[in-house]
């Protein structure tokens, strides 16, 4: 790649000495497999710990009354980030914060537990179908 079309400073942000950075974030395996775990610009910084979103997101997606779930960090004046879930539900179905919370602290390490949350109908998407999670962003913070 050359670079983004008439963008010079974002190609300058992401090519650096000739290599592309796309923002992933990768763990390699003991048998050498690269998995990727998040973005870059997703990761929440809580207290000096990494959390990555899409780990608290898989496991409201395993809860059987939430269809849709984004995990977003929100500034905090003690931690820096705090971790915030949106999400909704099956149509009739109730679900409190204190029972998420709960609920995600069976399957969660306690600093990544989300400590706000929001229910929604359904989350914005983008033509693709993909979550905009700059859009919950910038209406929660």
């Amino acid at each position: 790649m050359k670079g983004y079309y008439k963008k010079l400073e974002e190609t300058n942000e992401v090519i650096k000495d000739g290599w592309f950075y796309t923002g992933d974030i990768g763990v390699l395996s003991e048998d050498g497999y690269v998995s990727i775990v998040d973005r870059k610009k997703e990761m929440i910084v809580r207290g000096g710990y990494n959390i990555y979103p899409r780990e608290i997101e898989e496991v409201l997606y395993a809860h059987p009354d939430i269809t849709e779930a984004a995990v977003v960090g929100i500034p905090d004046k003690k931690h820096g980030e705090e971790v915030m879930a949106v999400y909704a539900l099956r149509e009739g179905v109730k679900l409190e914060h204190d029972v998420l919370e709960k609920y995600c602290r069976e399957h969660l390490a306690a600093y990544k537990v989300p400590r706000k949350s929001h229910v929604v109908e359904s989350l914005p998407k983008g033509p693709t179908g993909k979550i905009l999670k700059r859009v919950i962003k910038k209406k929660y913070t």
